[in-house]
């Protein structure tokens, strides 16, 4: 969160900015059966993190998906997205989604170059100005 908050401020984030982005976007609803939360490890040590949210019987939110900016470029976000989306094709969701920034290009290039559509605002946030969807496989 300190780096996502750090790139909103365009400077390093103080400690009560990013205790106030962990209140403001809260990780509730990402375990069983509502959800699921996962961790991508390269050698054992933990890189990045993924979460769905289980909207309705159709639809899966993607949320908390980050990795470390040294393992950038290895595919472990590549991975942890396409291990999100088959947790949510194994739940019979149909389709994923996603709000994030345009700030945050890597991020939008990976979602689009895995299929990800931008499609219109599905939520209200302060902090995303982009929003995108997947049709999942059957």
């Amino acid at each position: 969160m300190r780096e996502v908050a750090t790139r909103w401020y365009g400077r390093p984030a103080e400690n009560d900015e990013v205790a106030q982005a962990l209140l403001e976007e809260p990780s509730e609803g990402l375990d069983k059966p509502d959800g699921y939360f996962a961790v991508a490890y390269l050698d054992n040590v933990p890189v990045g993190t993924g979460g769905l949210r289980f909207i309705d019987s159709r639809i899966a939110e993607l949320t908390k998906v980050f990795t470390l900016q040294s393992t950038r470029g290895r595919g472990v976000a590549s991975s942890l997205l396409e291990h999100l989306e088959r947790v949510a094709v194994d739940a019979g969701l149909s389709i994923a989604r996603l709000d994030t920034r345009s700030d945050l290009v890597e991020a939008c290039c990976l979602y689009e170059h895995r299929g990800y559509r931008r499609v219109e605002p599905f939520s209200e946030s302060a902090y995303s100005d982009r929003w995108y969807e997947l049709r999942l496989p059957e």
